[in-house]
């Protein structure tokens, strides 16, 4: 049985891959981004080992959940779920002077990955929106342009696979790989969204877990535990090296290559 962290555990995705994880007899470790958060995980996944604590557009805090993470015994996998959503009509800005969208889509599991133990399996949530991403590292925190939140989530997605398959060249030892779920009816995708919720949580769930030979490969981009073609640009190898370049820039965290 594996031993995995999800981040964004309170609800949505995260919480459903973790339940199934758990029925599968897996250990779980759930995050959430405080006390009254943590407080209906406990309640809602009463199965998890324990719960660690960060508002994840923090650096600070965002850096405290890798140390609190590597306290503990070491993960077979680490499952980056949180994030937000497209909906955001003007730019939030965080405490660090970064896009929230930017900060907690893809500045934390940057930091996280950089700073965490290295598992055998890093699962990276990316989404179909993420093949309108801008392939342009400048201006990342939209300060030089007008605001658009569409763009800004398509863009962290793209920058999500993109971090993804540079893992997985990287670290040759680790898989590493990325999905979308679907545009499924959660808090983020909205009401009206048309894929099935039932399927949406499991492919993150089968890629942490599983011993499936399909499950057992690195760099990679599934929708619903099968491989299809990402954004060319997230294969690039010189985008992926902007992009690492950028966030160590952005984080003062460098990425560990060896």
């Amino acid at each position: 049985m594996a031993r995995v962290f999800i981040t964004g555990t309170t609800d949505g995705l995260g919480l459903a891959a973790a339940r199934l994880l758990a029925e599968q007899g897996h250990t779980v470790v759930g995050h959430a981004r405080n006390e009254r958060r943590a407080q209906q995980l406990r309640e809602r996944l009463p199965e998890a080992e324990t719960i660690l604590m960060a508002d994840l557009s923090s650096r600070k805090q965002t850096v405290r959940l890798a140390e609190l993470a590597n306290e503990l015994d070491p993960f077979d996998a680490v499952i980056h779920n949180a994030g937000i959503g497209y909906r955001e009509r003007s730019k939030v800005t965080t405490e660090d002077g970064h896009a929230h969208v930017l900060a907690v889509n893809v500045l934390a599991p940057y930091i996280l990955t950089c700073l965490m133990h290295r598992p055998k399996r890093l699962v990276y949530l990316s989404s179909g929106m993420h093949h309108g991403g801008r392939v342009d590292t400048r201006d990342l925190d939209w300060e030089r342009r007008p605001w658009n939140g569409s763009q800004a989530y398509s863009d962290s997605k793209l920058f999500d696979a993109t971090l993804a398959f540079a893992v997985a060249r990287l670290w040759p030892d680790v898989l590493s790989n990325s999905l979308e779920p679907g545009w499924v009816p959660t808090k983020m995708g909205g009401p009206g969204a048309p894929d099935d919720i039932t399927q949406a949580h499991i492919t993150q769930a089968w890629l942490a877990v599983s011993d499936d030979p399909e499950a057992k490969v690195s760099g990679q981009y599934f929708y619903h535990q099968k491989e299809v073609p990402p954004a060319l640009a997230a294969m690039d190898t010189g985008f992926q090296d902007d992009l690492l370049a950028t966030l160590e820039e952005l984080t003062s965290v460098p990425f560990p290559r060896s």
